[in-house]
């Protein structure tokens, strides 16, 4: 592991004269705890590299908390009680409005975010600030600036109409598979030009076969044009036929298309990376209120899409103020990825559509998909080639790693394929599935890559987590186009405004706070403000915190600015408060959430999904 050391200054070291706190990071510890599952020997220094007893990854067999069925009221009770009677003969619901407001505890305090902000809350009178928005008589009140024909904040999701056409497989695929089609023939007539010139055959016999290729890939290229009989136009919209769903919109002046925007600038961008589990939507908006140009959801799997599961549709939700957003497809199947992306492209609002090639999750390679197309490359041809012609206004971009293996990097040889297979941009992180984030980001490899592209922007991804990083690496990669930023937002979230105001911030602990505050209030507006939102947003605090923590402030550094794979000495912060957001305990990160989301329920506990092992 290449983790250097991050020294403090002497006065905020903790040594054994003046003791030690449960709120302090333990270094030593943790040190010689990944020391043994590294394998090192403690008497020559010599690392045993046993896969089975490394631990890596995640943490699979964590312990997650599950609410209570009390937690659930039935829609019919959310306003209080005077309102129509619930209609459903076997409801799973509960209807005891009483006994569920015994058991749903006292209010978490005397503001409900969501109340204050829109003027109703949606939770009634399950919402955990409930009191803030109900009358004496217990029904669930409505502000008079209230406006409920007013556009949503938040949109994509899956409706139940495509949620039923999609599990009964009557959603409209024709476009898609016709793609695909054409898209292996194009691959075949260019199987046959290498297998020529490989030969050693006649030139007009390669002339023949490339005028063949041409014509082909405009026919492709054609695809992104849909006749029309009639114009269409505002008093004359496109009408999707009771069998066909699925219908192609591109050439569409009205619908999620009415704004007819150019293809995405994909240069001179800071881009959020799509974290998994820790992209979700409300930390997207802090990253965006801190200056990030570009975001992009969580990693969506295609199979679980299509067959359109709520839980993977929330990955595409976006928010309003996310002006530049992408959705990031997952899978190991042309045919299901240009599916999926089909049906984002014709159901949801995004700006691009994202091909993970880099993913290193074991589950997922082992299945094909992630860092496993980067050694498919015909399976990866299908897909880049069908879906980059899906729409003209809706770039397909690439994100990919070096390689699979740390010895063998193969980025540089698809990246010129993936440009000329109509891709409209590509990510690279600087480091190999193998690496995982062990190594530090190889970015004189990325501006070899970049330096091959043509015309396509490339962006740089990796270890990134100051301003001072930032102008390094772009010194070390002048043919990068932008750069993406994946853990030093988690640890950072504003080194976005790092970046554009060209110099450190160092918050106080109290703004750091301040930040945790409006996660959680984002949160509330995203998952709910009754008992099951508020602990979904626990666990996404939780899980955030467990990057939060590594923040060291610039004060207590010897030399900043901090490296992202750089362990801090021992130390204690200026206030409690400080000291308390330094631990690496995740008892410490539940105390944090307990001032900002109320007690924990009983028998709470937990462990953060990743290791984090590369500090």
């Amino acid at each position: 592991m290449e983790a250097g050391i991050c020294y403090i200054k002497p006065e905020y070291l903790v040594t054994e004269a003046n003791g030690s706190s449960d709120t302090i990071n333990t270094e030593n510890s943790e040190t010689n705890k990944r020391k043994r599952e590294d394998g090192e020997d403690k008497a020559g220094g010599n690392k045993k590299w046993d896969k089975k007893e490394r631990k890596r990854g995640q943490n699979k067999n964590r312990p997650v908390f599950k609410d209570e069925r009390y937690s659930h009221l039935c829609h019919s009770l959310i306003d209080g009680t005077g309102g129509e009677p619930c209609s459903l003969a076997n409801c799973r619901y509960v209807h005891d409005l009483d006994a569920f407001l015994a058991a749903k505890g006292e209010d978490l305090g005397p503001k409900c975010y969501v109340y204050t902000t829109k003027g109703y809350c949606a939770r009634g009178v399950s919402c955990r600030f409930s009191k803030a928005h109900t009358s004496e008589q217990g029904r669930n009140l409505k502000r008079e600036d209230y406006d409920d024909k007013a556009p949503p904040t938040t949109f994509n999701g899956v409706s139940s109409e495509i949620q039923v056409r999609l599990r009964k497989h009557e959603y409209d695929f024709s476009r898609s598979k016709e793609l695909i089609k054409l898209a292996e023939k194009l691959r075949d007539v260019r199987k046959q030009i290498e297998q020529k010139k490989k030969d050693g055959k006649q030139e007009q016999s390669v002339g023949t076969i490339e005028e063949k290729q041409s014509e082909t890939s405009e026919k492709l290229d054609g695809e992104q044009q849909i006749d029309s009989k009639e114009p269409v136009t505002q008093d004359n919209p496109p009408v999707a036929t009771e069998a066909s769903t699925g219908c192609a919109i591109d050439d569409s002046p009205v619908g999620r298309d009415a704004d007819q925007k150019p293809a995405v600038d994909f240069r001179e961008k800071l881009v959020l990376s799509p974290l998994t589990t820790l992209g979700n939507l409300p930390f997207r908006r802090i990253c965006k209120e801190f200056g990030a140009d570009i975001t992009c959801g969580e990693m969506a799997c295609a199979q679980p899409l299509l067959k359109g599961m709520g839980q993977e549709w929330a990955l595409t939700k976006r928010h309003q103020s996310e002006d530049v957003f992408g959705v990031q497809l997952c899978g190991n199947n042309p045919n299901m990825l240009n599916q999926a992306a089909q049906v984002i492209h014709e159901t949801a609002q995004a700006d691009f559509i994202d091909l993970n090639i880099g993913c290193p999750i074991d589950l997922i390679y082992q299945q094909g998909g992630g860092s496993a197309l980067m050694r498919r490359t015909n399976i990866l041809e299908l897909t880049v080639r069908s879906c980059a012609v899906l729409s003209d206004r809706l770039p397909f971009t690439v994100k990919m790693r070096t390689g699979i293996y740390a010895d063998k990097s193969v980025a540089h040889e698809l990246l010129p394929l993936v440009e000329e297979w109509g891709a409209s941009a590509v990510t690279l992180h600087g480091r190999s599935r193998e690496q995982r984030y062990t190594k530090h980001a190889n970015w004189n490899y990325i501006e070899e890559c970049a330096a091959k592209a043509k015309r396509m922007p490339v962006i740089g991804n990796g270890d990134i987590l100051s301003y001072e990083d930032y102008v390094e690496r772009r010194t070390l990669a002048p043919h990068v186009s932008s750069v993406m930023i994946g853990r030093g937002a988690l640890i950072k979230p504003w080194i976005f405004q790092e970046i554009k105001e060209k110099q450190a911030w160092s918050p106080s602990s109290s703004q750091r706070y301040e930040m945790l505050q409006k996660f959680s209030n984002y949160g509330l507006e995203h998952w709910g403000s009754d008992t099951k939102g508020v602990e979904t947003t626990r666990r996404f605090l939780l899980e955030w915190q467990s990057f939060l923590y590594r923040y060291i402030p610039e004060a207590l550094q010897t030399a900043p600015p901090q490296k992202i794979n750089a362990r801090p000495q021992k130390y204690r912060g200026r206030d409690e408060m400080e000291t308390l957001m330094s631990s690496g305990n995740a008892a410490d990160w539940v105390k944090l959430s307990e001032s900002l989301l109320g007690r924990v329920p009983d028998g709470f506990s937990f462990v953060p999904k990743h290791k984090a092992n590369a500090f």
